[in-house]
């Protein structure tokens, strides 16, 4: 067991001598409150497994591979000796596995992008056993969420979605999916930190990092406190590490997932200007902190940026009265504004605080979601 837990534990066996002549023991109600949010959370959390064909190039010989070498002798071989002797793609039907989270009565399962991304066929196992095949409703590869649907005769369970902003630094985790197809498996854990970025996951980070245990096949499936509320989805664990999972909150996936329903795609706002960090060398020749706003290294011809007045040089301290940290946080903003409201910003600029007006215009689909923490980033 995790230090973690073994200290929670120590602390409650505590309370459980304390408070013995009332007859309360903590241990017996934080065990039931686990078994609680396990059975009535299993049956909202599903099963995916896709399935991606082989992509033959054009030109290349029809393989022709002899019926006795096929099965168990191709496992033997390798795809190697067929690709060199009977010209056959090595390239073979790919399977996957991940984890979803049924959201609505209807059939939207909540997952990630990179769970169905390049599937072309999706399969979802029910908690009861049950197979369906699911259809994207919609996918957003910048925050690595996506939304899928099965239809079905009756009323599905869904999972209650919480409010990440609430969370706390030490309080536990559960998460609920199909590691390494191992379905229906909780894990138990802590909120290790909040508002994680910079990991190198997705371009708009501000992840949930847990040591419940997540591995490969847990994508997509829910990250839980105590009162079986959905608090974030489950995308990435550290390879190198252990007991470094990251989820994203859950406030940011259901917007995205009611965008996604509603239009089967993200549309976000857009500034139009290169960004970078202040570092201690430009904060110093600023005269301001490295967390005190984010440099303006270019600003984009047309862009609503340019309309409003941001100039190069120019350092964002506050995006429509928030105060503005770092390039992940403007990013973010930026993104889950509405096309076409007006923004304020506070700029400093030669020393002197502007604020200037924008009106947000849409982010162009070409923009590429580059390596997060990149020296300069678009927004």
């Amino acid at each position: 067991m995790r230090v973690a837990i073994l200290v929670a534990l120590a602390v409650l066996t505590l309370s459980v001598v304390a408070n013995a002549q009332e007859g309360r023991n903590p241990l017996q109600t934080l065990q039931d409150a686990f078994v609680q949010v396990a059975q009535s959370v299993r049956p909202a959390v599903v099963n995916i497994a896709t399935t991606q064909r082989p992509k033959v190039q054009e030109g290349r010989r029809t393989p022709q591979v002899p019926p006795q070498f096929r099965g168990p002798f191709r496992d033997f071989f390798g795809d190697e000796f067929f690709e060199r002797f009977f010209g056959e793609p090595a390239q073979r039907e790919r399977r996957s596995l991940g984890s979803g989270v049924i959201v609505d009565k209807r059939g939207h399962i909540l997952t990630n992008n990179h769970v169905i991304e390049q599937a072309d066929q999706i399969e979802v196992r029910l908690s009861d056993k049950r197979k369906f095949t699911a259809k994207v409703v919609g996918k957003d590869p910048k925050s690595d969420l996506a939304v899928i649907k099965i239809d079905t005769p009756d009323d599905l369970p869904v999972a209650t979605l919480g409010d990440s902003s609430r969370i706390r630094i030490g309080e536990w985790a559960i998460a609920i999916g199909n590691p390494f197809g191992l379905n229906q498996t909780v894990t138990v854990g802590v909120i290790s930190a909040v508002g994680r970025s910079d990991v190198g996951i997705t371009m708009y980070e501000d992840f949930i990092q847990t040591d419940a245990s997540i591995n490969p096949g847990n994508s997509g499936g829910p990250l839980l406190n105590l009162n079986g509320e959905v608090i974030g989805i489950n995308t990435a664990i550290v390879a190198a590490g252990q007991g470094i999972g990251f989820a994203i909150p859950i406030n940011m996936a259901r917007e995205i997932k009611d965008r996604l329903i509603a239009q089967g795609r993200v549309v976000r706002g857009w500034l139009g200007v290169g960004i970078q960090e202040l570092s201690e060398e430009l904060a110093a020749q600023f005269g301001v902190k490295p967390e005190e706003g984010v440099l303006v290294g270019n600003v984009m011809k047309g862009s609503p940026a340019e309309r409003g007045g941001v100039k190069p040089g120019d350092i964002i301290q506050e995006f429509n009265s928030v105060r503005i940290t770092n390039v992940h946080q403007l990013q973010r903003e930026v993104a889950q504004s509405s096309v076409g409201s007006q923004v304020g910003l506070k700029v400093l600029r030669e020393k002197q605080v502007l604020a200037l007006t924008i009106v947000l215009g849409e982010q162009p689909t070409e923009l590429a979601a580059t390596e997060p923490g990149p020296a300069s980033s678009e927004v």
